[in-house]
């Protein structure tokens, strides 16, 4: 009976393992089966205990599909029968192996034998973190419940990748796991093997070692001058990137920061990776966040990205070996911030919580590590700053609030023991002017309006004591934009014109600075479309400034949602404009150039503010409807446009969509329906800047 069994088993399992892959990624699945089945057990382990029984020699034979599948919507025959001889599976994760078709059938395919434990992931691309179908590297039948109806979990895999365990380290992983032995076992029973060749040369070479004395001792005070001189360029390195780039920061000079930047690459690029000590390995990653930092005011998101998850992969490595070390952990926590700001910049909004919750959790651990460091402290607080933002952003205002009051407690305090520390001033502010924006979208504005004007207070203090610093010129640009946004809904217009005025200068002398600065170019954008809206003269001017500037961003930047959402917001308004003008047509360009800007986003993130910039570019289009005579096209623009204002799952319509929605339904002579959201805007003090149809 056993040995009928045994047969059997022999007959039905004819491979070790089925690997799985996209045809993109041939070059890796031909380098690892070559490897696979050329790889010899270490002596020590051959015969113990695996898995499957007695461990061989040899891992076997491995089934790899070198044609293309079939066009048809299954799998073939010879697929088939292979999947179901083989004792494993192992898949290749990337992100075109992700998107396909016939890998995520193949692993369908396997799961149904209930092989749930012999299922491998080997990642060479893409991020596993990650579910945007863009960049995410597991498939998604990867990550489907199993049979058993167990939920979603992120696979156990061998990342290849540089910044994961490497293509050597990986495949041993890897090996290990088909084994069904411990990867620490197997990796010391290969370093084993390693040692007793290595002994065996070693004796073999004993006499020439013994020639070589006087070689070796020259070398050896070569070597010393080498690490001297290496110790001298990381001191300079390290004030390159240190010393020299707060005081660029502070005159807000980005060219010369990417001066030092390259150059430090170019030295880095210089040293043999041996060579590289822990200290050069720090300077490194801090020079890869301050390239990514750069790349993210210039707009070039796809670089600083690339940049983050460098500087991630290496702090992640220093940490690993020394995870008591808090400047480590400091350094880590930094790049999961920027690797989770970029993702929110880019609207993933998922990926954005997963890297800024490291982020908070990373900083928490880090305040443990030492009470008396204050800096240290504070990071749990920015940590749950950002998540707050993150919430407000998507309209999760009440979850916001809540954690942006418990930060502001923390820094009512920090500022008693404190209260010189001007960066301190400036995030107690910070925090101010997020509750503003907080209290603006529940149309709260009088309450709004006195945050903005907490925040603009002590950011103009900042900038009088410290009047050298460029930075506190961009944050004051920012707290006025804030300030003449809930003025302007108060129908404060005179206040709003005066600091538009001062808003509009700073923003000049910023972009003249440093045109590469795509951050300052949006302000500027901002500032003059404030000034066409609140200009007695020359608004179709400035119109096309506001339009001009943030199309060159967003030219730059496409992916930046806020950014679009302004340039949404300047067409719309020269479309009013031309409209007023009588040219018709001129103005139904425009709307369209803002449709096709919004679009995308409308459909990637149907969240609250695209859900408003959508609805605005539509009740445009009925406005220009109505001047053409097109009774039925405008009737249909209003109708979908009071259908999304009113879309909504809260009990009640939050403020922004009140203004538009008042507007849509008089347009359509809905004067009772309006009546309803006229007093709630007139409660909180709203006052329309143009009179109602």
């Amino acid at each position: 009976w056993y040995l009928l069994c045994k047969k059997s088993w022999v007959v039905s399992v004819l491979y070790r393992a089925f690997i799985s892959y996209s045809h993109a990624d041939a070059k890796w699945a031909s380098w690892l089966m070559r490897r696979l089945e050329s790889y010899r057990v270490p002596a020590n382990l051959v015969g113990s205990k695996g898995r499957d029984g007695p461990i061989p020699a040899k891992l076997g034979k491995f089934f790899r599909d070198r044609d293309e599948l079939p066009s048809a919507g299954n799998l073939g025959k010879t697929i088939n029968d292979a999947l179901e001889k083989s004792n494993a599976l192992i898949v290749i994760c990337s992100t075109t192996s992700a998107r396909s078709q016939w890998v995520n059938a193949e692993i369908e395919a396997f799961r149904q034998k209930g092989n749930e434990d012999t299922i491998f992931s080997f990642i060479v691309d893409g991020d596993p973190a990650s579910r945007d179908p863009e960049i995410a590297a597991f498939p998604y039948a990867l990550l489907k419940p199993n049979i058993e109806g167990e939920p979603e979990r992120e696979p156990l895999a061998a990342d290849a990748r540089k910044e994961g365990d490497g293509r050597e380290r990986a495949f041993i992983k890897l090996v290990a796991g088909l084994l069904g032995v411990g990867f620490d076992d197997l990796a010391q029973r290969e370093a084993q093997q390693r040692h007793k060749r290595m002994a065996i040369i070693t004796g073999a070479s004993l006499l020439g070692m013994t020639l070589a004395v006087v070689l070796a001792v020259t070398a050896y005070v070569a070597r010393n001058d080498a690490e001297r001189r290496q110790g001298q360029a990381e001191d300079i390195i390290g004030f390159m990137l240190g010393d020299l780039r707060k005081n660029l920061t502070k005159v807000g000079r980005l060219d010369l920061m990417r001066s030092v930047d390259d150059k430090a690459t170019g030295y880095f690029a210089t040293l043999d990776p041996r060579d590289l000590s822990d200290r050069a390995l720090e300077e490194q990653a801090r020079s890869l966040t301050g390239i990514g930092e750069v790349r993210v005011n210039e707009g070039n998101h796809k670089e600083a990205m690339t940049a983050f998850r460098e500087a991630h992969a290496r702090t992640t490595t220093l940490y690993q070996r020394a995870p008591k070390n808090g400047q480590r952990l400091f350094d880590l926590a930094q790049a999961e911030y920027w690797i989770g700001y970029v993702a929110w910049q880019q609207g993933r909004y998922d990926d954005a919580k997963i890297w800024l919750s490291k982020y908070r959790d990373s900083g928490i651990k880090l305040a443990a590590m030492d009470r008396r460091n204050f800096a240290w402290q504070k990071e749990p607080a920015y940590g749950y700053q950002t998540l707050a933002v993150l919430n407000q952003s998507i309209g999760n205002n009440d979850a916001a609030k809540k954690s942006m009051q418990a930060v502001r407690i923390l820094y009512v305090d920090w500022l008693k023991k404190y209260p010189e520390d001007l960066q301190l001033k400036y995030e107690d502010a910070d925090n101010a002017s997020w509750l503003g924006n907080i209290e603006f979208d529940q149309g709260n504005l009088e309450l709004a309006e006195s945050y903005f004007k907490e925040n603009d207070k002590a950011i103009q203090e900042n900038g009088r004591r410290d009047p050298k610093n460029a930075k506190w010129q961009e944050y004051r640009l920012n707290s006025l934009q804030l300030l003449i946004d809930v003025q302007v809904k108060r129908g404060e217009l005179e206040s709003a014109r005066a600091n538009n005025l001062i808003a509009l200068e700073i923003a000049e002398v910023l972009t003249n600075q440093d045109k590469s600065n795509n951050v300052w170019q949006v302000s500027l954008g901002v500032s003059e479309y404030w000034n066409a809206l609140l200009s007695d003269q020359n608004k179709a001017e400035s119109a096309n400034a506001s339009v001009s500037t943030l199309s060159s961003a967003h030219a730059i930047e496409p992916k930046n949602e806020n950014l679009s959402r302004w340039l949404v917001r300047a067409l719309v308004l020269q479309g009013q404009l031309n409209l007023a003008d009588g040219e018709t047509d001129r103005a139904l360009q425009f709307a369209r150039q803002a449709a096709e800007i919004n679009e995308p986003f409308w459909k990637a993130l149907p969240n609250e503010k695209n859900q408003l910039s959508k609805a605005q570019v539509l009740i445009l289009k009925a406005e220009i409807f109505l001047k053409m005579n097109q009774q039925k096209e405008a009737v249909s623009s209003l109708n979908e446009a009071v259908a999304l204002l009113r879309d909504s799952n809260k009990s009640e319509l939050s403020f922004a969509r009140l203004d538009d929605l008042v507007r849509a339904l008089e347009l359509l002579g809905q004067k009772e329906k309006a009546a309803e959201y006229r007093l709630r805007l007139k409660a909180a003090g709203f006052v329309a800047l143009q009179a109602y149809p």
